[in-house]
């Protein structure tokens, strides 16, 4: 049996770092742009209403009929 772990497995595991990586970069950055134009307040509101229209959206993805 072989015991090591094939290229598609290190590309695959590079590719998710990369993109964990370069998500946490944007995120940081547009935090930080929110903060320094809107302050704390500015910011929370922001992303407040980024999380509500992100379970809007899920809410009606999971909604069943009522029929």
């Amino acid at each position: 049996m072989e015991d090591e772990l094939g290229r598609g497995f290190w590309l695959k595991l590079l590719g998710i770092c990369l993109a964990i990586g370069i998500g946490g970069l944007l995120l940081f950055g547009l935090l930080g742009t929110v903060w320094y134009a809107w302050g704390f307040f500015g910011t929370l509101i922001f992303f407040g209403g980024i999380l509500l229209i992100w379970a809007w959206i899920y809410d009606h993805k999971q909604a069943k009929p009522d029929y």
